[in-house]
């Protein structure tokens, strides 16, 4: 499928070998937290936190009263990506975004990185904090846990957001899972680790610049210092390598759960330069009510290539 992320161009292991550029300063440990750089700075009204969960120390932000509206981020960000969004939607919701399994500030496991246990993960979370409806919004990975979560507790999820790349074992998706370009879903194990130690802002660049429609209104600076901290820390680029490895487990995973078709309203996003329709038409064999949109001249950072568009989509389908 050619027309599937037509920016998204291969780095060669060479040049990860020979790291362009150095990675930044380790960020404060894993214990704390809060395990951001100081810039990292929250709004008025949202608090970071952890919780012990599912055999897992998870770390969240939260903030707001009302419905309660779940945030799960991607590979190569952390909840920080939510920030822009998270005071308009908690003017009238509970909004929890937390640090998926051994990202950002949650703990690095060994084990567990399959979308179906890490929804578990998010579940026990939000019933940990007193809650049990929700809606859930999900970016990149995200939206694979997101999937997750609705098909395995149907009853608890009011309505869901996912925001462009693909569900394993759904559709043609291994013509997603196989492309050239997309050699980063096969990078694990010992050797990918020991070409991108040190040079972890080499690595998750390449995802940033040429993902993204344009390199220059992709993830920005300061983000980016953030997320290759938090990726650089012990444990959290073979945590991030774990999330791929586990897609042949979720595409069994998937296609057991598509066998019963959703009912509850999904919306999609896509970028017009990234995974265009194709996660609409995949969303299209797992719920019956599906409405979807391509966001012209984004790529795949939607929150941060097209937030004038995407973020007021989000904020009035939520409520």
């Amino acid at each position: 499928m050619t027309s599937i992320m037509p920016r998204w161009l291969s780095l060669s292991l060479v040049a990860l070998a020979a790291g362009l550029t150095s990675a930044p300063a380790l960020a404060q440990q894993a214990s704390k937290p809060s395990a951001e750089p100081q810039a990292a700075r929250l709004p008025k009204g949202i608090t970071e936190k952890s919780a012990k969960v599912n055999g897992v120390r998870i770390n969240y932000k939260i903030g707001g009263k009302g419905p309660v509206v779940v945030l799960l981020h991607g590979y190569a960000q952390t909840s920080h990506m939510w920030l822009p969004l998270m005071p308009l939607l908690a003017k009238s919701n509970t909004v929890i975004a937390p640090d998926l399994r051994g990202i950002g500030g949650s703990e690095r496991t060994q084990g567990g990185y399959d979308k179906k246990n890490m929804a578990k993960d998010i579940r026990e979370l939000v019933r940990q904090l007193g809650h049990s409806k929700v809606s859930v919004v999900g970016h990149d990975i995200g939206l694979m846990v997101a999937y997750a979560y609705a098909a395995q507790y149907p009853s608890e999820v009011d309505r869901v957001i996912l925001m462009d790349a693909f569900l394993p074992g759904v559709g043609k998706w291994q013509d997603v899972w196989l492309l050239r370009d997309l050699w980063h879903f096969h990078f694990y194990g010992e050797t990918p680790l020991a070409l991108v130690k040190g040079r972890e802002r080499t690595y998750v660049e390449h995802f940033w610049n040429d993902f993204a429609a344009d390199k220059t209104k992709s993830v920005p600076e300061a983000d980016r210092r953030i997320y290759a901290a938090a990726y650089a820390r012990d444990g959290g680029m073979r945590a991030g390598f774990e999330v791929f490895r586990n897609f042949e487990l979720d595409a069994k995973d998937f296609a057991a759960f598509s066998a019963t078709k959703l009912g509850m309203p999904f919306l999609v996003l896509t970028g017009e330069k990234a995974s265009g329709t194709f996660l609409i038409d995949q969303v299209k064999l797992v719920a019956t009510n599906v409405s979807g949109t391509v966001v012209k001249g984004a790529g795949h950072w939607l929150m941060e290539e097209a937030p004038k568009t995407v973020i007021p989509m989000i904020v009035e389908f939520v409520n």
